[in-house]
């Protein structure tokens, strides 16, 4: 094995410390060389092919992270010998419930273990030991090592290195690794804490306002003029289902209701500024040239899934739900709103104003969906539309030409 670039540490006085053990390059380069690589799966690829550089046989390492997404519990980052990007797999919730993970070396570090380090060499096919292992062995891997990475205030995460070489890995090669511990732990928990701030963001407010907010824009008052089409959606009767109902029902109700609504329009580019109790607020950014006829197909798909939704309510014995929805298409004001202490990222103005008024007159007029004729027009959809007359709406100056889909 050729020589590791290092130099050994010895400071007795009272200032001295017990890290590093040994100065080293990858340490430099962990520490001073990394702050300009945003992503943790890039930071893992040039650190095992460094160690690799540095005589390491790492030919596998990981790494595993426990996160705050609505839809997984955590993540894993691989990398084996070879592979010029590292492969990133989630895992949703339920996952550390089951045999598999409970009996996994993972879990014995999240449990509480300090380290697992096993010799793969020495194993025989049913001695009792996890099958993880099995898939090791077969990979040619001879040794194993998990230890923790402990971040601020208990949150505790993975690293794991794999060797191919025979006998696995040496002493020093084990020192080297265990060395690495504290300034990677710095490294991931920096880059993962931005990643955190950046998956509520979006999962809060949504992913244009979010890249807005971590761009800078904090102050009140802050935004833009931004032409949109507006949708704005809202569940008829919740009151009285909420009276009625239990409350984990009720909440069962809502999301699967808010689920059959938000995923049409999520996937023709709408975008979901904000629930209100049972409403939705949602715009589609007139900078896509398609945002009027994407806003309509994320409407008749949001209705096929609500019809979908009811059929399995009423199997369930559940109530049928009914909504609202207005459209109309103009200028808002895109931008933060609120107190000095709490500000809201939103749009407003008087094309939402219209929106949420024709939202109201479907109770009244008994149709589901209602279009201004400004929309229809620049949609170009007049011809597939019902026209229903002029309407005054609360609180604005002139009538709106009203239009509805054609009763099938």
């Amino acid at each position: 094995m050729q020589s590791q670039t290092s130099l050994v540490l010895e400071d007795d006085s009272p200032r001295g410390g017990i890290w590093p053990k040994r100065r080293r390059q990858i340490l430099d380069w962990l520490i001073n060389d990394t702050r300009n690589e945003r992503f943790i799966d890039n930071l893992l690829v040039q650190m095992c092919e460094k160690l690799r550089a540095q005589d390491v046989p790492v030919a596998r390492a990981t790494m595993h992270f426990r996160t705050h997404h609505p839809q997984w519990l955590g993540a894993r980052i691989l990398w084996t010998t070879g592979m010029t990007e590292a492969k990133i797999a989630t895992f949703g919730y339920g996952i550390e419930n089951t045999p598999q993970f409970l009996k996994s070396p993972v879990n014995e570090i999240f449990s509480g273990a300090n380290e697992v380090r096993k010799n793969l060499e020495a194993m025989r096919d049913g001695d009792g030991h996890h099958e993880f292992y099995d898939e090791l062995r077969r990979e040619g891997l001879t040794e194993y090592l998990a230890w923790p990475m402990d971040h601020t205030l208990g949150k505790r995460h993975i690293v794991t290195f794999s060797s191919d070489q025979p006998g696995g890995f040496s002493d020093e090669d084990v020192e080297f690794l265990r060395d690495l511990l504290p300034a990677l732990t710095l490294v991931t928990e920096i880059r993962l804490k931005n990643i955190l701030a950046r998956t509520l963001l979006q999962t809060y407010v949504g992913p244009h306002a979010s890249e807005q907010i971590l761009a800078g824009a904090t102050t009140r008052g802050s935004g833009a003029t931004v032409g949109a089409a507006i949708l704005i959606c809202d569940l008829r009767d919740f009151t009285t289902i909420s009276d009625q109902w239990p409350r984990d029902d009720v909440i069962e109700l809502l999301n699967a209701y808010f689920d059959a609504m938000s995923e049409p329009i999520e996937r023709h580019g709408g975008e979901i500024l904000k629930f209100m109790g049972d409403g939705m607020l949602a715009i589609f950014p007139l900078s896509n040239p398609d945002a009027c006829r994407n806003l309509l197909s994320a409407i008749r798909e949001a209705e096929g899934a609500m019809r979908d939704l009811n059929i399995q309510n009423e199997r369930d014995g559940r109530e049928v739900l009914r909504f609202g929805i207005g459209v109309h298409v103009g200028d808002v004001m895109y931008g933060n709103i609120g107190s000095r202490r709490r500000l809201d990222f939103t749009v407003i103005g008087p094309a939402v104003n219209v929106a949420s008024r024709l939202e109201s007159l479907t109770k009244e007029i008994k149709r589901p969906v209602l279009f201004s004729r400004a929309f229809v027009e620049m949609a170009g959809c007049g011809a597939a539309m019902e026209s229903l007359g002029t309407f005054p709406l609360r609180g604005l100056g002139e009538p709106v030409d009203v239009y509805a889909f054609p009763v099938e």
